[in-house]
């Protein structure tokens, strides 16, 4: 396969990808809301597009490729969260966002092209607005102003929802103030203690929906060729970003490829801040490296649901710690073909993972072009993204036990082995294998290795 080939929400199909312009790919994902810390489903979203994104630049070259990810720094559970914390909207929003970004680093995702916050592009948004009123497709209500979603009669398109069922079943927030319950929200006002702009509609701030519309049109135009994001966003929130979008431009269409990763669960349950089955990627880093992480999100075919657990992590680092075994720091950057193209069929990693170990074996037998392939292959997909010596670093520095102490414990157990007291040996093996020290016995020789 040489072509790449992207499961596509809107089609609801296996698509082969076709950029409107070869020499400017332009992707937007939706990015965080920053009131709390991101949570292991976001970075679920966060390296599946990263890899995707890695993928674009193979085929097309990085400075072909735009990859938009915003940040949403005002919204209704950023003003909740300052009320609740006692802490400043600016507080949260930048402590949030600097969290945000080393955990980025940490998952080893390559920054995106741009970055917008949505309070940068305020004006913007108003613009916008007061487009979609002047074209009768919005209305002001109090302060408030609504989109017509009967005026766009391709709602429901993307998520394949039917408008009277969607009615009937809303769940969308009900206001006496909306023409038709599944009207969405552009403009609210702003109470006196929260963040406000100037509008012809009052003091006010913009609804989430157009937040993304706007800087999706800003940075990639009135059409690009993939938006993506979690399941979760597909509806309302996509689907209203279509219609206002679609609707302002005179388009029949937003993005050609709307790609969106399956949740992830912990015991089968959806893992969400409402849910309080959350664990953040904070906490989790202080138990697994970022590189751990990354494998362990990317394991499963980015479309499926992922359980996640402890059993996964370990998994994760114990493949890690056996590939670095044949770590290379020279970069080859050699694209093998064979094993490039399998990322090409719609991302399907466990497919890649399988070809790793299996190259991971060849190359264990003294084949150095596969070792090369091997190490390519890891660093392509974003993992030996740290030397050896970094990593048994990082290992020393979360371990709790003195060398010198290790030193005098394998005398010890050099010593029981001599006098043939295997079980004392034994018990001083599983002691250190506990404390996170490896014993290995080579050649009359024994050696430790951090776990």
């Amino acid at each position: 396969m040489t072509d790449l080939q992207i499961s596509n929400s809107l089609t609801r199909s296996k698509d082969l990808f076709k950029p409107i312009n070869p020499k400017r790919v332009g992707m937007y994902v939706c990015g965080p809301t920053v009131y709390a810390d991101p949570h292991v489903g976001n970075g679920r979203s966060l390296v599946v597009f990263d890899l995707l994104f890695r993928v674009l630049i193979q085929l097309y070259g990085k400075a072909n490729v735009s990859y938009v990810r915003n940040i949403t720094d005002v919204d209704d559970k950023i003003i909740e969260a300052s009320k609740q914390k006692g802490i400043s909207i600016n507080k949260i929003t930048s402590e949030v966002t600097d969290n945000f970004h080393k955990n980025t680093k940490d998952l080893n995702c390559l920054h995106p092209s741009a970055e917008p916050k949505a309070t940068d592009h305020i004006k913007d948004m108003v613009d916008m607005i007061d487009s979609l009123i002047k074209k009768k497709l919005a209305y002001i209500n109090e302060g408030h102003v609504y989109f017509f979603i009967s005026k766009f009669k391709s709602y429901g398109k993307l998520s394949n929802k039917d408008l009277e069922e969607l009615v009937a079943g809303s769940r969308i927030e009900v206001s006496r103030l909306k023409k038709n319950p599944l009207d969405f929200i552009l403009w609210k006002p702003a109470l006196e203690d929260e963040p406000g702009w100037d509008s012809p509609w009052g003091k006010g701030r913009p609804g989430w929906h157009l937040e993304c519309s706007v800087m999706s049109e800003k940075y990639l135009g009135k059409k690009f060729d993939i938006h993506g994001g979690g399941l979760d966003l597909l509806f309302p929130h996509h689907e209203n970003e279509i219609a206002q979008s679609c609707s302002n431009n005179a388009n029949d269409i937003l993005a050609n490829y709307w790609v969106h990763n399956g949740f992830l669960t912990m015991k089968k349950e959806k893992m969400s801040k409402s849910l309080g089955n959350i664990e953040t990627i904070t906490e989790v880093l202080k138990r697994y490296s970022g590189q751990v992480i990354r494998l362990a999100l990317l394991s499963a075919h980015y479309k499926q649901p992922l359980d996640w657990n402890e059993n996964l992590l370990k998994q994760s680092k114990n493949t890690l710690e056996k590939w670095y075994e044949l770590y290379d720091e020279k970069e080859n950057k050699n694209k093998n073909t064979q094993t490039f193209s399998i990322l090409l069929d719609d991302l399907n990693t466990p497919k890649y993972f399988a070809r790793l170990h299996e190259l991971f074996s060849l190359a264990s037998k003294g084949d150095k072009n596969k070792k090369n392939e091997f190490n390519d292959a890891c660093r392509l997909i974003g993992i030996f993204n740290e030397s050896k010596e970094t990593l048994e670093k990082r290992k020393k520095k979360s371990s709790k036990i003195d060398e010198s102490y290790i030193s005098k414990q394998i005398e010890a157990r050099v010593q029981a082995r001599k006098s043939g007291d295997y079980k004392l040996a034994d018990k001083i093996r599983n002691d250190l294998l506990n404390n996170g020290i490896v014993i290995e016995d080579k050649e009359n020789k024994t050696q430790w290795k951090y776990k």
